[in-house]
Protein backbone atom coordinates (compact mmCIF):
# COMPACT_ATOMS: atom_id res chain seq x y z
CA UNK A 1 0.00 0.00 0.00
CA UNK A 2 1.58 3.62 -0.95
CA UNK A 3 0.89 6.83 1.41
CA UNK A 4 -2.87 6.97 2.63
CA UNK A 5 -4.15 10.09 1.13
CA UNK A 6 -5.50 12.72 3.42
CA UNK A 7 -7.85 16.01 2.90
CA UNK A 8 -8.27 18.86 5.70
CA UNK A 9 -11.80 20.11 6.68
CA UNK A 10 -11.04 23.31 8.31
CA UNK A 11 -8.14 25.44 7.13
CA UNK A 12 -7.47 27.98 10.11
CA UNK A 13 -3.96 28.42 11.62
CA UNK A 14 -3.21 25.69 13.71
CA UNK A 15 -4.43 23.67 10.64
CA UNK A 16 -2.14 25.16 8.33
CA UNK A 17 0.87 25.74 10.53
CA UNK A 18 0.94 22.45 13.09
CA UNK A 19 -1.33 20.11 10.83
CA UNK A 20 -0.22 20.88 7.12
CA UNK A 21 3.38 22.31 7.46
CA UNK A 22 4.61 20.43 10.65
CA UNK A 23 2.05 17.31 10.06
CA UNK A 24 2.35 16.16 6.81
CA UNK A 25 5.81 17.96 6.19
CA UNK A 26 4.75 20.61 3.52
CA UNK A 27 7.38 23.31 5.80
CA UNK A 28 10.24 22.17 2.86
CA UNK A 29 12.97 24.50 5.02
CA UNK A 30 11.80 21.58 8.17
CA UNK A 31 10.19 18.59 6.63
CA UNK A 32 10.60 16.63 3.28
CA UNK A 33 6.79 15.67 3.68
CA UNK A 34 5.25 12.51 5.61
CA UNK A 35 6.99 8.97 5.33
CA UNK A 36 3.40 7.27 5.19
CA UNK A 37 0.77 10.17 4.48
CA UNK A 38 0.63 12.49 1.82
CA UNK A 39 -1.72 15.46 2.24
CA UNK A 40 -3.53 16.31 -1.05
CA UNK A 41 -6.15 19.05 -0.58
CA UNK A 42 -7.92 21.52 2.16
CA UNK A 43 -11.30 23.42 2.14
CA UNK A 44 -12.57 26.07 4.96
CA UNK A 45 -15.90 28.01 5.16
CA UNK A 46 -13.67 31.15 4.75
CA UNK A 47 -12.77 31.03 1.04
CA UNK A 48 -9.92 33.70 1.81
CA UNK A 49 -7.84 30.99 3.23
CA UNK A 50 -7.37 29.09 -0.55
CA UNK A 51 -4.34 31.30 -1.31
CA UNK A 52 -2.40 29.84 1.70
CA UNK A 53 -3.57 26.24 0.69
CA UNK A 54 -2.62 26.83 -3.01
CA UNK A 55 1.08 28.34 -1.89
CA UNK A 56 1.42 25.10 0.23
CA UNK A 57 0.09 23.01 -3.13
CA UNK A 58 -2.62 22.04 -2.13
CA UNK A 59 -5.77 21.32 -4.05
CA UNK A 60 -8.71 23.89 -3.06
CA UNK A 61 -12.04 22.63 -2.44
CA UNK A 62 -15.57 25.15 -2.67
CA UNK A 63 -17.14 22.80 0.07
CA UNK A 64 -16.52 19.92 2.27
CA UNK A 65 -18.95 18.33 -0.05
CA UNK A 66 -16.40 18.39 -2.61
CA UNK A 67 -13.60 17.59 -0.64
CA UNK A 68 -15.52 14.31 0.37
CA UNK A 69 -16.75 13.37 -3.28
CA UNK A 70 -12.78 13.31 -4.35
CA UNK A 71 -12.38 9.43 -4.79
CA UNK A 72 -8.15 10.14 -4.39
CA UNK A 73 -8.76 10.88 -0.93
CA UNK A 74 -8.31 7.75 1.79
CA UNK A 75 -8.95 10.43 5.17
CA UNK A 76 -9.73 13.72 6.53
CA UNK A 77 -8.16 15.64 9.45
CA UNK A 78 -11.27 17.72 10.53
CA UNK A 79 -9.97 20.84 11.34
CA UNK A 80 -13.24 22.82 12.34
CA UNK A 81 -14.93 24.90 15.33
CA UNK A 82 -15.94 22.02 17.94
CA UNK A 83 -19.80 22.07 16.77
CA UNK A 84 -19.00 21.14 13.61
CA UNK A 85 -16.94 18.04 14.34
CA UNK A 86 -19.42 15.74 14.48
CA UNK A 87 -21.71 16.35 11.51
CA UNK A 88 -18.04 16.37 9.37
CA UNK A 89 -17.20 13.28 10.79
CA UNK A 90 -20.38 11.59 10.12
CA UNK A 91 -20.26 12.69 6.21
CA UNK A 92 -16.82 11.23 5.68
CA UNK A 93 -16.95 7.95 7.47
CA UNK A 94 -20.90 7.56 5.09
CA UNK A 95 -17.98 8.47 1.87
CA UNK A 96 -15.46 5.67 3.76
CA UNK A 97 -13.01 8.26 5.02
CA UNK A 98 -10.69 7.77 7.89
CA UNK A 99 -10.87 10.34 10.31
CA UNK A 100 -8.80 12.13 12.93
CA UNK A 101 -10.65 15.07 14.51
CA UNK A 102 -9.49 17.68 16.65
CA UNK A 103 -10.35 17.55 20.45
CA UNK A 104 -12.98 17.18 21.41
CA UNK A 105 -14.30 14.30 19.05
CA UNK A 106 -17.66 16.27 19.78
CA UNK A 107 -19.77 19.17 21.80
CA UNK A 108 -22.00 16.25 23.14
CA UNK A 109 -21.56 13.00 24.42
CA UNK A 110 -24.16 11.41 22.52
CA UNK A 111 -23.10 12.67 19.18
CA UNK A 112 -19.45 11.17 20.25
CA UNK A 113 -21.20 7.97 20.86
CA UNK A 114 -23.07 7.51 17.86
CA UNK A 115 -19.35 8.72 15.72
CA UNK A 116 -17.99 5.28 17.32
CA UNK A 117 -20.48 3.48 16.40
CA UNK A 118 -21.21 4.38 13.17
CA UNK A 119 -17.39 4.21 12.47
CA UNK A 120 -17.23 0.26 13.89
CA UNK A 121 -19.84 -0.31 11.53
CA UNK A 122 -18.30 1.18 8.35
CA UNK A 123 -14.82 0.05 8.96
CA UNK A 124 -13.30 3.18 9.42
CA UNK A 125 -10.22 4.44 11.66
CA UNK A 126 -11.69 7.00 13.82
CA UNK A 127 -8.83 8.91 15.90
CA UNK A 128 -9.06 11.94 18.18
CA UNK A 129 -5.99 14.95 18.10
CA UNK A 130 -4.27 13.69 21.60
CA UNK A 131 -1.30 14.97 20.35
CA UNK A 132 0.53 15.96 23.87
CA UNK A 133 1.13 11.97 24.42
CA UNK A 134 3.47 11.72 21.70
CA UNK A 135 5.67 14.17 22.82
CA UNK A 136 9.26 13.25 23.74
CA UNK A 137 9.64 14.67 26.78
CA UNK A 138 5.95 13.73 28.04
CA UNK A 139 7.08 9.90 27.03
CA UNK A 140 10.39 10.45 28.98
CA UNK A 141 7.99 11.29 32.24
CA UNK A 142 6.06 8.50 31.87
CA UNK A 143 8.96 5.87 31.41
CA UNK A 144 10.53 7.30 34.30
CA UNK A 145 7.26 7.19 36.75
CA UNK A 146 6.90 3.43 35.90
CA UNK A 147 10.82 2.53 36.51
CA UNK A 148 10.02 4.13 39.68
CA UNK A 149 12.61 7.04 39.44
CA UNK A 150 11.01 9.60 42.13
CA UNK A 151 9.41 6.80 43.92
CA UNK A 152 5.86 6.32 44.73
CA UNK A 153 3.63 8.89 43.29
CA UNK A 154 0.99 10.67 45.34
CA UNK A 155 0.13 13.79 43.35
CA UNK A 156 -0.16 15.23 40.55
CA UNK A 157 -0.78 19.07 38.86
CA UNK A 158 -0.89 20.15 35.50
CA UNK A 159 -1.60 23.54 34.07
CA UNK A 160 -2.36 25.03 30.99
CA UNK A 161 -2.83 29.52 31.84
CA UNK A 162 -2.53 32.11 29.73
CA UNK A 163 -4.55 35.22 28.18
CA UNK A 164 -7.04 34.53 25.46
CA UNK A 165 -10.01 36.90 25.01
CA UNK A 166 -8.62 40.42 25.93
CA UNK A 167 -9.05 41.51 22.70
CA UNK A 168 -12.51 42.65 20.58
CA UNK A 169 -11.53 39.63 17.85
CA UNK A 170 -10.92 37.35 20.37
CA UNK A 171 -13.84 37.98 22.31
CA UNK A 172 -15.96 37.52 19.18
CA UNK A 173 -14.61 34.11 18.43
CA UNK A 174 -16.47 30.75 18.84
CA UNK A 175 -13.90 29.99 21.81
CA UNK A 176 -14.60 32.89 23.79
CA UNK A 177 -18.60 33.96 22.55
CA UNK A 178 -20.15 30.32 22.84
CA UNK A 179 -20.26 27.80 25.76
CA UNK A 180 -22.38 25.19 23.64
CA UNK A 181 -19.15 24.63 21.38
CA UNK A 182 -16.94 23.64 24.91
CA UNK A 183 -14.56 25.82 23.59
CA UNK A 184 -13.29 27.89 26.88
CA UNK A 185 -10.83 27.34 28.75
CA UNK A 186 -12.06 23.97 30.08
CA UNK A 187 -12.85 22.51 26.94
CA UNK A 188 -10.09 24.01 24.69
CA UNK A 189 -6.91 22.56 26.99
CA UNK A 190 -8.72 21.56 30.59
CA UNK A 191 -9.46 18.09 28.18
CA UNK A 192 -5.11 18.05 27.30
CA UNK A 193 -4.60 18.04 30.86
CA UNK A 194 -7.21 15.39 32.11
CA UNK A 195 -6.24 12.97 28.97
CA UNK A 196 -2.45 13.50 29.87
CA UNK A 197 -2.97 13.07 33.69
CA UNK A 198 -4.12 9.78 32.86
CA UNK A 199 -1.14 8.93 29.98
CA UNK A 200 1.35 10.02 32.49
CA UNK A 201 -0.18 8.43 35.32
CA UNK A 202 -0.90 5.21 33.56
CA UNK A 203 -3.80 5.17 35.22
CA UNK A 204 -7.73 6.31 34.96
CA UNK A 205 -9.29 9.00 36.79
CA UNK A 206 -12.38 7.55 38.85
CA UNK A 207 -13.60 10.99 40.80
CA UNK A 208 -13.22 14.63 39.52
CA UNK A 209 -14.56 17.51 40.96
CA UNK A 210 -14.25 21.48 39.67
CA UNK A 211 -14.58 25.08 40.62
CA UNK A 212 -14.69 28.22 38.24
CA UNK A 213 -12.13 31.17 39.06
CA UNK A 214 -13.30 34.40 39.54
CA UNK A 215 -14.08 36.17 36.55
CA UNK A 216 -11.81 39.31 35.31
CA UNK A 217 -12.79 38.78 30.89
CA UNK A 218 -15.96 39.79 29.78
CA UNK A 219 -16.43 37.09 27.84
CA UNK A 220 -19.21 34.54 27.63
CA UNK A 221 -18.12 31.14 28.51
CA UNK A 222 -15.41 30.20 32.25
CA UNK A 223 -12.62 32.62 32.88
CA UNK A 224 -10.52 29.58 33.49
CA UNK A 225 -11.11 26.41 36.79
CA UNK A 226 -9.18 24.06 39.25
CA UNK A 227 -10.01 20.86 38.74
CA UNK A 228 -9.08 17.94 41.12
CA UNK A 229 -9.29 14.23 40.32
CA UNK A 230 -8.60 10.87 41.71
CA UNK A 231 -7.24 7.83 39.90
CA UNK A 232 -8.33 3.97 40.29
CA UNK A 233 -4.93 3.97 42.06
CA UNK A 234 -5.74 6.18 44.63
CA UNK A 235 -3.19 8.87 43.16
CA UNK A 236 -4.75 12.62 43.79
CA UNK A 237 -4.32 15.03 41.08
CA UNK A 238 -5.43 19.03 39.90
CA UNK A 239 -5.30 20.55 36.64
CA UNK A 240 -5.42 24.88 36.46
CA UNK A 241 -7.05 26.32 33.20
CA UNK A 242 -7.72 29.81 32.55
CA UNK A 243 -7.94 32.24 29.73
CA UNK A 244 -7.11 35.00 31.84
CA UNK A 245 -3.64 34.71 33.26
CA UNK A 246 -1.13 37.00 31.21
CA UNK A 247 2.11 35.38 32.35
CA UNK A 248 4.30 38.48 31.59
CA UNK A 249 4.26 37.04 27.76
CA UNK A 250 5.34 34.58 25.42
CA UNK A 251 8.55 32.88 27.11
CA UNK A 252 6.50 32.67 30.60
CA UNK A 253 3.20 31.55 28.25
CA UNK A 254 4.62 28.27 27.19
CA UNK A 255 7.19 27.84 30.03
CA UNK A 256 4.90 27.70 32.16
CA UNK A 257 2.08 25.24 29.87
CA UNK A 258 3.70 21.59 31.98
CA UNK A 259 3.07 19.53 34.79
CA UNK A 260 4.82 18.54 38.07
CA UNK A 261 4.66 14.74 39.19
CA UNK A 262 5.49 14.18 42.83
CA UNK A 263 6.58 11.41 44.56
CA UNK A 264 8.31 9.82 47.75
CA UNK A 265 11.88 10.34 46.59
CA UNK A 266 11.54 13.24 43.77
CA UNK A 267 9.64 15.53 41.53
CA UNK A 268 9.42 15.09 38.15
CA UNK A 269 8.72 19.02 36.42
CA UNK A 270 7.69 19.71 32.75
CA UNK A 271 8.24 23.48 30.80
CA UNK A 272 6.31 23.87 27.82
CA UNK A 273 5.16 20.54 27.25
CA UNK A 274 1.51 20.46 27.55
CA UNK A 275 1.47 22.30 23.66
CA UNK A 276 1.62 21.99 20.39
CA UNK A 277 5.89 21.74 20.47
CA UNK A 278 7.90 18.78 19.69
CA UNK A 279 11.09 20.23 21.21
CA UNK A 280 12.37 21.46 18.03
CA UNK A 281 15.50 24.01 18.30
CA UNK A 282 13.58 26.07 15.84
CA UNK A 283 10.91 26.55 18.55
CA UNK A 284 10.24 29.87 19.97
CA UNK A 285 11.10 27.99 23.88
CA UNK A 286 12.94 25.48 24.56
CA UNK A 287 11.28 22.56 26.08
CA UNK A 288 12.61 21.12 29.45
CA UNK A 289 12.17 17.85 32.03
CA UNK A 290 13.58 18.20 35.43
CA UNK A 291 14.42 15.70 37.85
CA UNK A 292 14.66 16.66 41.45
CA UNK A 293 16.02 14.45 44.50
CA UNK A 294 17.71 15.00 47.23
CA UNK A 295 20.71 15.22 45.58
CA UNK A 296 19.28 17.95 43.85
CA UNK A 297 18.08 19.24 40.38
CA UNK A 298 19.02 17.49 37.30
CA UNK A 299 17.92 18.19 33.66
CA UNK A 300 16.65 14.66 31.23
CA UNK A 301 17.30 14.37 28.07
CA UNK A 302 14.35 12.21 26.50
CA UNK A 303 16.30 11.06 23.66
CA UNK A 304 15.13 11.69 19.74
CA UNK A 305 12.51 14.43 19.40
CA UNK A 306 10.30 14.12 16.75
CA UNK A 307 7.19 15.76 15.51
CA UNK A 308 3.79 15.36 18.06
CA UNK A 309 1.56 16.34 14.77
CA UNK A 310 3.87 13.26 12.34
CA UNK A 311 3.68 11.09 14.75
CA UNK A 312 0.12 11.50 15.71
CA UNK A 313 -0.48 10.94 11.56
CA UNK A 314 1.58 7.90 11.37
CA UNK A 315 -0.52 6.16 14.26
CA UNK A 316 -3.67 7.05 12.35
CA UNK A 317 -1.74 5.56 9.51
CA UNK A 318 -0.54 2.58 10.98
CA UNK A 319 -4.31 1.96 11.96
CA UNK A 320 -5.88 2.25 8.29
CA UNK A 321 -2.47 -0.11 7.04
CA UNK A 322 -3.39 -2.78 9.88
CA UNK A 323 -6.90 -3.00 9.91
CA UNK A 324 -6.65 -1.94 13.27
CA UNK A 325 -9.34 0.57 13.70
CA UNK A 326 -9.64 3.13 16.31
CA UNK A 327 -13.12 3.91 17.24
CA UNK A 328 -12.91 6.94 19.54
CA UNK A 329 -13.25 5.45 22.87
CA UNK A 330 -10.28 7.24 24.75
CA UNK A 331 -11.65 10.43 23.16
CA UNK A 332 -15.31 9.61 24.48
CA UNK A 333 -13.88 9.09 27.89
CA UNK A 334 -12.49 12.39 27.71
CA UNK A 335 -15.34 13.81 27.08
CA UNK A 336 -17.24 12.54 30.06
CA UNK A 337 -14.62 13.69 32.15
CA UNK A 338 -14.66 17.24 31.05
CA UNK A 339 -18.59 17.02 31.20
CA UNK A 340 -18.33 16.14 34.97
CA UNK A 341 -16.43 19.23 35.19
CA UNK A 342 -18.88 21.39 34.15
CA UNK A 343 -21.58 18.82 36.33
CA UNK A 344 -19.48 19.18 39.26
CA UNK A 345 -19.15 22.94 38.98
CA UNK A 346 -22.87 23.18 38.90
CA UNK A 347 -23.33 21.07 42.13
CA UNK A 348 -20.92 23.16 44.48
CA UNK A 349 -17.75 21.31 43.17
CA UNK A 350 -18.72 18.04 44.74
CA UNK A 351 -16.63 15.05 43.15
CA UNK A 352 -18.79 12.75 40.33
CA UNK A 353 -17.63 9.44 39.71
CA UNK A 354 -16.91 8.32 36.61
Amino acid sequence: MGKVVYGIIGFGGIAENRIAKEGFGLDVLRFRGHESAELVGATDIDQSRRSVAEELGLTWYSSVHDLLEDERIDAVFIATNNASHADIARRSILKGKHCIIEKPVAHTLKAAQELRDLAKRHGISLTVDHMMTRNAFNKKTRELIKEGAVGEINDITLHMEFLYGSTPEEVRSWRCSKPEEIGGPLGDVGCHCLYMAEFLLDDTIAEIACTLTPRTLDIQVENGAFIHFKTRRGVSGSARVAFNQPRGGLLGTLSNLGFEVYGSAGILRSFGTLFQLSGDENEPVKLRLELESGNGVSEVDPGIRRNIYQQQIAGHVQSIIDKNYTDGTDAIHNLELLFACFESAGKGSRFIRI
